[in-house]
């Protein structure tokens, strides 16, 4: 075992958190798995599985459910897998617990509301005696959880950094593949889970496969043009956490943004499960920015048309197909 990461922190005990705590400690790491409800935490330890997160899943047993800051402090490196929009409260929460230069991996996919700020960043601003990093990519909470295989990136400014902790953190069923380019990976993470939304909707309105394909297509076309415009690698959005990521959540009710779509595609109502959908939170920032650097995003501004309540559904795609023709690109 890499005597560098020993013991991991993992901060936000949902079904992600849980995952990958599971796939650390898959790793051979020790893991510390922090959450805030004290009951929840205390029934994980005593049963050793997170009900109704991850049913039929049990916690590996170097996982050790806590409810206390102070067990952060031993930790080498930790994953803070919480909410994009809850991401700077969490981090400041943690940030006198630990020592100086530990790394910190957010797991979450989105862009801060009222900010602009990309997750790395607030993570530096929230944490600042920590080095950030991003994980990302293609993965749903229960396959990690029960070990199918999985492969993700994981990015750092120092790349050797990147590289210690995916040795650190990855097993034969779950791979991470290292990186630099911290902002390609945080880049497709936001942007694929708006467009999932929208490809919810054209499953939901049974539009037929030809236009999810089309979908699918046009939409990474948008994911790279904003990529490039804010300084993403072209090798980065093609990879893993751009173009993978987004097959996956356009494809698949697991999509929790996908099933949002799906929902107001089929019945014009959210879902009745209030289950988190990071897409809706992400649309208005991800356009405005778009926006501001003069990106055309026409799918994604749909989107957040329709969430936002100016356009109904039927508007939106009548606004998406009038569009002129043009060539492709």
């Amino acid at each position: 075992m890499s005597a560098r990461f020993r013991r991991i922190g993992v901060v936000g005990a949902g079904a992600w958190g849980t995952a990958l705590a599971n796939a650390a400690a898959r790793a051979g790491r020790e893991v510390v798995l922090w959450g805030r409800d004290r009951a929840a935490m205390e029934a994980m330890a005593r049963t050793r599985r997170n009900e109704p997160h991850l049913p039929g899943v049990e916690l590996a047993a170097a996982v050790a459910p806590s409810t206390a800051l102070h067990a952060l402090s031993e930790c080498d490196a930790v994953l803070l897998v919480v909410p994009a929009q809850a991401s700077r409260q969490a981090a400041a929460t943690i940030a006198p617990q630990l020592k100086d230069g530990t790394p910190v991996v957010t797991c979450a996919k989105g862009i801060e509301r009222g900010t602009s700020l990309f997750m790395t960043q607030v993570l530096a601003e929230a944490c600042p005696r920590a080095v950030p990093g991003i994980l990302s990519g293609p993965s749903f909470a229960a396959d990690v959880a029960a070990g199918l295989p999985t492969a993700v990136t994981l990015a750092a400014q120092d790349f050797g950094l990147a590289e210690a902790l995916c040795t650190a953190l990855g097993s034969p069923s779950f791979r991470l593949y290292h990186s630099d380019d911290v902002r390609g990976v945080e880049i497709g993470g936001a942007a694929k889970n708006v467009l999932a939304i929208a490809a919810g909707i054209v499953g939901g309105r049974e539009l037929g496969a030809s236009a999810a394909a089309a979908l699918i297509a046009r939409g990474f076309a948008e994911l790279s043009r904003f990529g490039r415009a804010y300084g993403a690698r072209p090798e980065t959005l093609t990879g893993l956490s751009g173009l993978g990521d987004l097959i996956l959540t356009c494809s698949s009710p697991q999509s929790r943004n996908y099933a949002l779509g799906l929902s107001l595609g089929s019945t014009n109502q959210f879902p009745p499960s209030g289950k988190l959908a990071e897409g809706a939170f992400t649309a208005s920032v991800l356009v405005a920015m778009a926006e501001r650097a003069g990106i055309d995003m026409p799918i994604a501004s749909a989107v957040e048309a329709v969430l936002s309540g100016r356009d109904d559904i039927e508007q939106a795609i009548g606004s998406l197909l009038a569009r002129p023709q043009k060539a492709e690109g």
